[in-house]
């Protein structure tokens, strides 16, 4: 039989789960492969439909959405290099603003962000298998796939965790390959500077390019995770920032390598005409037929690592809130850690059931169409940067109040994160689902101010 330690003091539990299992390059590939997704790959179609066809105007959003991205992680970086406590987000909004705040950010991870990304995802890897064995599955076998994997993912990082950040690592490695391999080759055999001086006074003038906003910040996404793991981070206060300066570099290079390349190999109306398939069809010219296959694999291996990266994170979310008295159901059991394991067993065990609710509401909107060219992780996406907003301001605060010297770091970085955010926050008001994902997002945060209010009492 298992045993478990309880405390209930909070410092003791802090004691006791000072293991620090993962590096700095953890860290590192956890934010690069948990951006480094299904994205890239099958949303520069969008883009550049969004951006009428202009490559150039498709690269300049990629670097802005990046501009949200990289200061956002200078902001939080700052954040992070003054606290070891565990909570990653709803520890700084506890710790900078206050435990009711806390308490919302908290909620809105765990119902929300967390599931219905990691559901869509696994999804994808369902998707992608019946791409690479011809299978022509239904959509339920798809669906049977990813909640395989899944299941999967949550069990070895629970039973073997450092499994779980080797799997990280080397996923990161692998899906950097063909991106890396189809962009400098579609640069080398096609034509990269024909499209790069696309940008007319029609396509400026025209509003449907803020519509690619929403595909890019769907690339980026999940840059934030890795703070859910910054008490387990080998010298987290110096790591952490490295980590989160580092690693959307990374991805910006990348994803522009790889966005430049494939079009400019196959060109703006094929890869548009194509839609998701470009990427198969280019891997098959460029590689043959035997390596196109292996790209398929080295993308379903991608895949993988998002799911990895993001059940890392999000089985610690509930054990998080749970060390905060009155912000959440259960606390007494999801507090509990694993004496051998070192994990929050019974918080992995809650994250799993959020998901797999998740995974029916998912399957349920693609079977009858009720998000026609979305889906449930766009929830998620489109409320985010309204909280890292929240932050970002508490960043400029600490530099009011002489915590933070640097000008740079006090006031430039989190302004232009918080302007690199309602940048990607004005692509998201664009749907046309925006407004039930705003009340969907905004009811439970409602709820967990409810649930707050009557157990501080």
């Amino acid at each position: 039989m298992v045993e478990l330690m309880h405390y209930d003091e909070k410092e003791d539990m802090m004691k006791k789960n000072k293991h620090e299992k993962y590096s700095l390059l953890t860290a590192i590939t956890m934010i690069v492969g948990t951006c480094i997704g299904s994205g890239i790959f099958f949303k520069s179609d969008n883009i550049l439909i969004a951006t009428n066809g202009s490559i150039m105007l498709g690269v300049i959003l990629f670097v802005l959405a990046a501009i949200a991205i990289i200061f956002g992680s200078l902001s939080v970086g700052e954040l992070a290099a003054k606290t070891n406590e565990p909570g990653g987000l709803v520890t700084y909004a506890q710790e900078f603003v206050n435990a009711k705040t806390a308490c919302g950010f908290g909620w809105f991870l765990t119902f929300i962000y967390y599931p219905t990304i990691a559901v869509v995802v696994s999804w994808v890897i369902g998707v992608y298998v019946d791409i690479l064995f011809h299978l022509q599955a239904s959509l339920e076998l798809q669906m049977i796939i990813g909640f395989i994997f899944l299941s999967i993912c949550f069990v070895y990082n629970i039973l073997l965790p450092k499994l779980g950040a080797i799997f990280q690592d080397v996923s990161t490695f692998i899906k950097m390959l063909p991106l890396l391999l189809l962009g400098i080759l579609g640069i080398l055999f096609g034509d990269p500077l024909a499209g790069l001086g696309d940008i007319g006074p029609t396509t400026l003038l025209s509003s449907s390019w803020i519509m690619a906003l929403g595909p890019i910040a769907y690339s980026y996404d999940g840059w934030i995770v890795a703070t859910s793991i910054a008490h387990e981070v080998k010298d987290a206060k110096k790591a952490m920032p490295k980590a989160l300066t580092i690693a959307p570099l990374i991805v910006l290079a990348i994803y522009t390598l790889y966005f430049v390349g494939i079009t400019s190999y196959l060109g703006v109306d094929r890869v548009m005409a194509l839609g998701d398939a470009h990427v198969s069809v280019a891997a098959s010219a460029l590689l043959g037929n035997t390596f196109a296959k292996m790209i398929v694999v080295f993308v379903i291996i991608s895949v993988m690592g998002t799911v990895n990266g993001l059940v890392t994170g999000y089985m610690r979310m509930p054990y998080s809130l749970a060390l905060r008295k009155g912000m959440f159901p259960w606390e007494a059991q999801l507090k509990k850690v694993d004496e051998k394991l070192d994990i929050p067993v019974y918080s992995a065990i809650f994250a799993f059931l959020v998901c797999t609710i998740w995974m029916v509401i998912h399957y349920l909107c693609t079977r009858f169409n009720i998000l026609p060219n979305s889906d449930v992780s766009e929830i998620a996406i489109s409320m985010a940067y309204m909280l890292y907003i929240v932050l970002y301001y508490q960043v400029y605060q600490l530099y009011r109040r002489k915590e933070i010297k640097s000008f740079f770091k006090g006031v430039i970085c989190p302004l232009l994160a918080t302007l690199g955010s309602f940048i990607i926050l004005s692509g998201g008001m664009q749907s046309q689902y925006f407004i039930y994902y705003l009340f969907i997002c905004g009811l439970v945060y409602l709820i967990s101010q409810v649930y707050y209010h009557f157990h501080q009492k």
